[in-house]
């Protein structure tokens, strides 16, 4: 006789790992303990020497991660300790599969709020890096357009980092976070324009090496003609383009973010507004401005949408996770 096929949970449960005093550690434990999609929890007493305290361990499921966070908020528990938040990619357990199909909505579908705020946090800071790549990637652009080169310019629009300040500022918009908001949009107000100067700079410098042309004519080059020249479908593409990177980044699905990266013409947009400086093409110039801000505020736009819709699903269901306490404890 053959064995039934051990049961597994693919990327649909998160390991939490709670630090704390003695007392909140306690309130933690009941608290998950009474919750019936908590799985596996381990409560180890004075094993953290700093600070001086406790740990629990348990999964839950992707769904409701967010929703047990904020519980354990609640308790104070970051103030005195920690709590930290980690995605199971693979885990065989009949009891994570139970918690699974019991918690509400898919996994897929779920947004671990802390796992969101971390990604866009990490990627709005303006640092040397972050302005380094904004540089590469508007320089490999500003190439591409010369040479009229498609699998350049798709190169230089995923090595680009915009999106990751402007998903920040969607995020910081949502939460009302304004530090966070004006952390995000420095990061963009400086990236850009040193982006534009490089460029300008790499064509100067070529021109005078006779490395390009003396001339240049959007009629003899289709992507700078096409960059220049916004209309409804630029529109329509960077609206759809940050609503799926709004929805990858909660779902962390890091291929549907590399197709955002390549459906927007941001960097494109930058890297043209440099060429048609140098070369005094002010009607591209106008263009590839007004195509660099179309892209921008159609992304900003629908990621806050995205994001606000997501956020107020998250708050019903908290909401709906506080009644059900509630209810518990006048049964008790």
């Amino acid at each position: 006789m053959g064995s039934a096929a051990p049961a597994g949970t693919l990327a649909a449960m998160v390991h939490l790992r709670v630090v704390a005093p003695r007392e909140q550690a306690e309130q933690a434990y009941e608290l998950l303990k009474e919750n019936p999609l908590a799985c596996h929890l381990v409560y180890l007493k004075d094993v953290v020497d700093a600070p001086k305290g406790d740990m629990l361990l348990v999964d839950v499921p992707r769904e409701e991660a967010s929703v047990i966070v904020g519980d354990l908020r609640n308790l104070r528990i970051p103030e005195t300790g920690s709590i930290s938040v980690e995605p199971i990619d693979v885990q065989l357990s009949e009891l994570a599969d139970k918690a699974e199909r019991d918690a509400p909505g898919a996994p897929a579908d779920a947004v671990v709020w802390e796992e969101v705020e971390a990604r866009t946090s990490e990627e709005s800071r303006l640092s040397v890096t972050y302005i380094a790549f904004m540089v590469l990637a508007a320089l490999i652009a500003g190439v591409a357009i010369i040479q009229d080169s498609a699998v350049l310019l798709v190169g230089a629009m995923v090595v680009g980092p915009e999106f990751g300040p402007i998903a920040a500022f969607c995020v910081a918009v949502v939460e009302r976070r304004r530090p966070f908001a004006l952390r995000s949009l420095l990061a963009l107000l400086v990236g850009f324009p040193v982006a534009i100067t490089a460029v300008c700079l790499m064509i100067v410098v070529f021109k005078a090496t006779g490395v390009v042309p003396g001339s240049f004519s959007e009629a003899d080059h289709d992507l700078a003609d096409t960059i220049s020249n916004p209309d409804f479908l630029a529109f329509f593409v960077a609206f759809c383009a940050g609503m799926a990177g709004m929805l990858s980044l909660g779902a962390a699905k890091s291929g549907a973010l590399i197709g955002v990266l390549v459906s927007v013409t941001t960097i494109p947009a930058a890297a043209n507004i440099g060429i048609a400086f140098v070369y005094g093409d002010w009607e591209s110039w106008r263009g590839s401005l007004a195509q660099l801000a179309l892209n921008v505020f159609a992304i900003l736009l629908a990621g806050i949408l995205t994001l606000w819709i997501q956020r107020l699903y998250f708050r019903r269901r908290r909401i709906d996770h506080l009644r059900e306490e509630t209810s518990v404890s006048r049964d008790e």
